[in-house]
C-alpha cells in the first residue's frame, strides 16, 4: 500500500476535525472527561497522532501530558499518583503520550524498575482503570504498530533531519538493541491489562497519515452521540481604531531576503 499523500491526508482530515471540534463542544456541554493514551515503540508516531487529534481544540479544554522521568520523591509515591493528578476535570480531553504503561515498557526492559513493581504494577492496572471508568471517565488505550524495518527507517531520518535529532536519546538508541525483549514486554503486558473495561485497540502506523485517520475516526465512532448544536453568538459593533502613534510598529515582510 503506497504512503497517503499529505493533499489526500489534508481533504480525508478536514471533515473528521469538524467533528472533533463537534466532540469537544459536546464534552463542554455534558461535563464528559475523556481520557486517550497513546502507547507504542519509539518512532511509532504517537506526537503526529497526538497533535492531529488536538490540533483543532480549544487547548484550554485539550490537554496533552507527556511527563519527564520522576523526581526523587515521585519515585517514593504510589506509582499511579503522578499520573491521576493530571486526569480530566469535567469537560475536558487529556491525551497521554505516553502513560502509565512505561513501567511495563521501558522501565522494565531498561531496569528502571524491578520485577516485583513490574508485577505489581500488572496486578494494579486492571483495579486502577477499573476505578477510572467506573467514576464515568471515557478511556481509550491506543497502540500505535511498526514494523522493525519502518522503526529503523524513522530512526536514521531523525538521525539525519537537524530538526528531527531532538527526538533521539540514549534510550532510544538502546532501544534499538533490546527490540526483544520489547516484544516481549509489549505481549505481556498487552495480555495482563485487556480488559473487557478497557481494552487495547491496535493501529497500523506503518503510514502514519492513514494510521492518524483511522485512530480519529475509530475515537469519534466510539463516543456517544456528540452532536450539540453551537451556541448562537452575537457580535456587537466595533468601537473606534486604536492608535499606534508612539510605538514601534512592524510591518510583515512581503519577501524575505528580497527586501534587505
Amino acid at each position: 500500500m503506497k504512503q497517503l499523500k499529505r493533499k489526500k491526508f489534508d481533504k480525508l482530515y478536514a471533515p473528521l476535525e469538524e467533528e472533533l471540534v463537534a466532540m469537544a463542544r459536546w464534552a463542554a456541554k455534558t461535563g464528559a472527561r475523556v481520557l486517550v493514551l497513546f502507547e507504542g515503540r519509539d518512532t511509532a508516531g504517537k506526537g503526529g497522532a497526538i497533535q492531529a487529534v488536538a490540533r483543532p481544540l480549544n487547548p484550554r479544554q485539550c490537554r496533552t501530558v507527556a511527563l519527564p522521568k520522576p523526581s526523587d520523591r515521585e519515585k517514593s509515591q504510589w506509582y499511579f499518583q503522578r499520573y491521576a493528578a493530571h486526569l480530566p476535570a469535567a469537560g475536558e480531553v487529556v491525551l497521554f503520550d505516553r502513560s502509565w504503561y512505561n513501567r511495563a515498557g521501558v522501565e522494565q526492559v531498561m531496569g528502571f524498575a524491578t520485577p516485583d513493581q513490574v508485577d505489581l504494577f500488572l496486578k494494579q492496572v486492571p483495579q486502577f482503570e477499573q476505578m477510572l471508568v467506573e467514576d464515568g471517565i471515557l478511556l481509550f488505550k491506543y497502540w500505535l504498530t511498526t514494523d522493525q524495518a519502518e522503526q529503523e527507517k524513522r530512526f536514521r531520518e531523525r538521525l539525519e533531519d537537524p530538526l528531527k535529532r531532538w527526538k533521539l536519546s540514549p534510550i532510544d538508541a538502546a532501544a534499538r538493541e533490546k527490540y526483544d525483549a520489547y516484544t516481549l514486554a509489549r505481549e505481556t503486558m498487552l495480555k495482563a491489562t485487556h480488559t473487557p473495561q478497557a481494552p487495547w485497540t491496535l493501529v497500523d502506523f506503518n503510514d502514519q497519515r492513514r494510521g492518524r485517520l483511522t485512530l480519529i475516526r475509530d475515537l469519534l465512532d466510539r463516543l456517544p452521540d456528540t452532536k450539540v448544536e453551537p451556541e448562537e453568538v452575537d457580535l456587537p459593533p466595533l468601537g473606534h481604531e486604536p492608535s499606534d502613534e508612539g510605538y514601534t510598529v512592524l510591518k510583515p515582510i512581503k519577501s524575505f531576503g528580497e527586501d534587505r
